[in-house]
């Protein structure tokens, strides 16, 4: 538990930094102290020592994988201790965190790749249940966003697609479309996390529903049950290799596939609405378990620098190792520290008054945490390029986010966007009009 204590005792300092009028205070509130005392003796006297268990037993089944019965275990002990849906701002479905304060909770549970489950906080369930929460209708919370919130099934989100390039949510070519009191859906979709689960039990599919309305009203989001007749679920996609157990993430077909009207959320055309919705909190998420992952990655560097002797000197003391080990904890700062910030930022003026941070935090923690796991790699040496610990999968994580919910290039171009509008604004230039 030390490791984790020196790591959040540097957090909460109360260092304030004013901005226009309001204070932005990175001290933790009393309750969000309390949450990570608690989650940090949970997850060292629990979740760690069981690692070894399941991964053992992860692939061991009738399934080509299985959940771990050591995960419901830890599962049932995460929920009677009231660590449970700890990503829920709303009291009447979690403890009712901010951003703010759940932010360092997720870089906790990011040190062990299934941890989030344990606690209910795990993507793709954690944006589906935020989306039914804020956009749901009664039928859809009582019949999909309660066993979620429950921990009783798995969800999938259908939005990427194979054929387009799908960084441009436009270019979607799967359709939704209304008849009478139905939807139709038709396309193919890939990337879509959490649809190998053997408790997957919904979808919200992202589909084209007026090709004519206004840009952002064409497309809808769908509650789809994954039994389904017209829904097919076809090959797993590895990531460097490996399967991601038990999550997954799957290609899937739909053909002439028909649900009720009343499965749409929020009503037809409100898919983009949603989805900006959905993704801010998320990429708070995202962002701070990367940064929980490079907290690992070095600390693992750190207890193989200080261990290993070569040419007669601890690897530490070797090379550029020194300044190795002072830019990751640099960059791991810096990191965070920014992240807080966004997540600040959406508490107190909401997503779209922090869109250029969210942005920032998105291109910055993942790109942070490939290079710490990076450099952790290649101080293990050849033990680093095997699963022994852990890194390799670490690093595919950490590779693959900077793809997934938008790849740095798009958001970029948004900071880049929004700064060129804030410093035109206050120069008094309009945009467009130079000469």
């Amino acid at each position: 538990m030390a490791h984790v204590d020196a790591q959040f005792a540097r957090l909460v300092l109360a260092e304030r930094i004013v901005e226009g009028e309001r204070v932005m205070d990175f001290g933790f509130s009393d309750k969000a102290k309390g949450y990570i005392e608690r989650l940090t003796a949970f997850m060292d006297k629990h979740v760690l020592p069981s690692e070894g268990e399941y991964y053992r037993t992860l692939t061991t089944g009738a399934q080509p994988w299985n959940v771990p019965p050591v995960m419901q275990d830890l599962k049932d002990r995460a929920k009677a201790e009231g660590l449970w849906n700890l990503f829920m701002p709303e009291p009447e479905y979690g403890p009712g965190l901010s951003n703010a304060e759940y932010a360092p909770l997720a870089e906790i549970t990011g040190r062990v790749p299934f941890a989030p489950e344990i606690f209910n906080c795990n993507a793709p369930d954690t944006g589906n249940m935020e989306v039914l929460a804020k956009y749901g209708s009664p039928m859809q919370k009582e019949r999909w966003l309660k066993p979620l919130l429950d921990g009783s099934i798995r969800s999938a989100f259908c939005m990427t697609e194979p054929d387009v390039a799908s960084s441009d949510a436009t270019n979607m070519e799967a359709t939704a479309i209304v008849k009478g009191d139905r939807i139709v859906l038709n396309g193919r979709k890939w990337w879509s996390t959490g649809i190998g689960h053997p408790d997957c039990r919904i979808l919200i599919f992202m589909g084209l529903t007026d090709p004519e309305a206004p840009r952002h009203a064409r497309h809808s989001m769908v509650l789809v049950p994954v039994d389904t007749q017209g829904v097919e679920i076809g090959r797993m996609l590895p990531v460097f290799g490996t399967l991601d157990e038990p999550y997954g993430h799957g290609e899937v077909s739909f053909t002439d596939v028909e649900v009720p009207l009343e499965n749409v959320i929020a009503g037809p055309g409100k898919g983009f609405e949603i989805a900006q919705g959905r993704l801010g909190p998320g990429r708070i998420h995202h962002c701070m378990r990367a940064i929980g992952a490079a907290e690992h990655a070095l600390e693992l560097l750190c207890r193989r620098a200080l261990t290993r002797t070569a040419f007669g000197k601890p690897l530490s003391s070797l090379g550029g190792n020194v300044d190795v080990i002072a830019n990751a904890r640099i960059a791991i700062e810096q990191a965070r520290l920014l992240t807080l910030k966004a997540a600040w930022l959406m508490d107190t003026v909401g997503v779209k008054g922090a869109m250029s941070e969210i942005s920032q935090i998105k291109v910055v923690a993942p790109a942070v945490a490939q290079s710490v796991v990076d450099a952790a790699i290649q101080i293990h040496g050849a033990a680093g390029v095997c699963d022994d610990y852990g890194l390799t999968g670490l690093f595919a994580y950490a590779r693959a986010l900077r793809i997934a919910d938008g790849p740095d290039e798009v958001h970029r171009a948004l900071i880049a966007k929004l700064e060129l509008k804030a410093q035109a604004a206050a120069a008094g230039i309009e945009i467009g009009k130079g000469r």
